[in-house]
Order: structure tokens, then sequence, then C-alpha cells
């Protein structure tokens, strides 16, 4: 059976700029919808983290007013306790990319803490890149990207069209004013040619084997697109 990897957040929470450490972890509907893709697919989803941390849920996407009501929430929830996978995640410096079929980064403001920065990560990423493999990445996980680099210093990323949570989402979200740096601006300054949908509604960009989501609600068309590239 063939594998996808999931690289998941290890951080619990997420520094603001005035220090306060808001309380986050990867976003439920990021990690579930593209998992009961893959798995109704016919694959294997193997979980990796920094270090091999059993990942933590950002609490907030638990939430019924983020899942359509009451009842989304229990659906949520309920597929999130059947994601056994997420209770024993590998070390994402261990993994060996040639045994995967595709590579996939669920959201949350957790990469924006941990993954930003995370070297395993963004030379797995590089390599993923370059391999021609299909890699998904949606949210607030483009964070991770950042820490792709080149043997140049440039990032791997430059001149690919890609989408993450905008500027108007994490305004609108209220986190704009109170957060070290926004995720749009770094990616253009990392040279990405960064793709701007509606707030909220699913907008998927896809540009060679990279497909990006811009929010919670892209996670599954980009689920959709990464089965597509597998074919």
């Amino acid at each position: 059976m063939a594998k996808i990897l999931f690289v998941v957040t290890g951080t619990d929470f997420w520094t603001l700029a005035d220090g306060t450490k808001h309380p986050t972890g990867f976003w439920a509907e990021e990690a579930v919808a593209p998992y009961k893709a893959f798995k109704a697919a016919g694959y294997e989803v193997v979980v990796a983290t920094p270090g091999g941390v059993v990942p933590t849920v950002d609490q907030g996407s638990l939430a019924p007013e983020f899942n359509g009501g009451e009842e989304g929430a229990a659906e949520v929830a309920a597929a999130l306790d059947s994601f056994a996978e997420l209770q024993h995640p590998i070390r994402v410096e261990d993994v060996d990319l040639d045994e995967y079929a595709a590579v996939f980064y669920p959201g949350g403001h957790g990469p924006m803490e941990d993954l930003a920065v995370n070297a395993d990560s963004g030379r797995l990423l590089t390599l993923a890149l370059a391999s021609g493999k299909p890699l998904g990445v949606v949210c607030h996980a483009p964070a991770a990207l950042l820490a792709a680099t080149k043997e140049d210093g440039g990032n791997a990323f430059a001149g690919y069209r890609l989408t993450g949570f905008t500027n108007t989402e994490e305004t609108q979200a209220g986190f704009a004013d109170k957060a070290k740096w926004l995720l749009q601006d770094r990616l253009v300054e990392a040279g990405a040619d960064f793709q701007e949908g509606e707030p909220w509604a699913p907008y998927v960009v896809v540009d060679r084997n990279l497909v990006t989501g811009q929010n919670p609600a892209s996670s599954a068309p980009l689920a959709a697109e990464l089965l597509k590239k597998l074919g």
C-alpha cells in the first residue's frame, strides 16, 4: 500500500509580538479532511513531527462555529479520534522521502512557531519539491516553506505560484496586529508568487507538483488535487 506523509506541527503555542504564548497546534479540519480522502483512496498515512512528539490539536478548531454547527463539530471530533496515526508519529529528522508517494502539511498557527524555522522540515520540503512527488501545503502550513533554503541561500519555492492564509484573513481572525509577522508578507519576501482568493472560500493553487490551499475550507479540494496527481 502506497504511503502519504503528513508533516504536522509539534508545538502547542504560537508566540505573539508581545511575547504572549497563544495556545494552538494543528487545525482539525485541515488534517481530518485530507486524511479521510487519502484513506478512502487506499493510501496509508504516516505522521511526522519535529522530534516525534504527539501533535496537539488547536482546541479552537473543534468549536461548532468553525465546523458549521454542533453536528459538524461532532463529526470532526470523531474523525480526529479515528486518526490513530496522530498518536504514533515518527521524527521529521528520520523521514526517508523514497518511502512516500506524496507529502502533505496541514496548518493551524503551530507551523508559524516551529516548522517556519525547522531545518529538517525545510530540507524535506526542498527534496519533495525537486522529486516531482505531489506536495500539498494548506493554510498556515506554508510557513514551513520559509525554512526551505537552497545552497545559494535562496528559497526553494521562489518563483512558484502558491497561496496560504492571507493578510486579510489574519486581520479578520483578529491576529494580524498581534503577530510577529504575517505569512503572506514572508512568502512574498521569499520570492513566492503569492495568489490570493476570496477570504475563507476554498482556493487551491497548483504549480508543477506543488498544491497549496489558502484556508481550512481549501483542505478537501487540495486533497482532491493531490489524489488527481497521484493518478
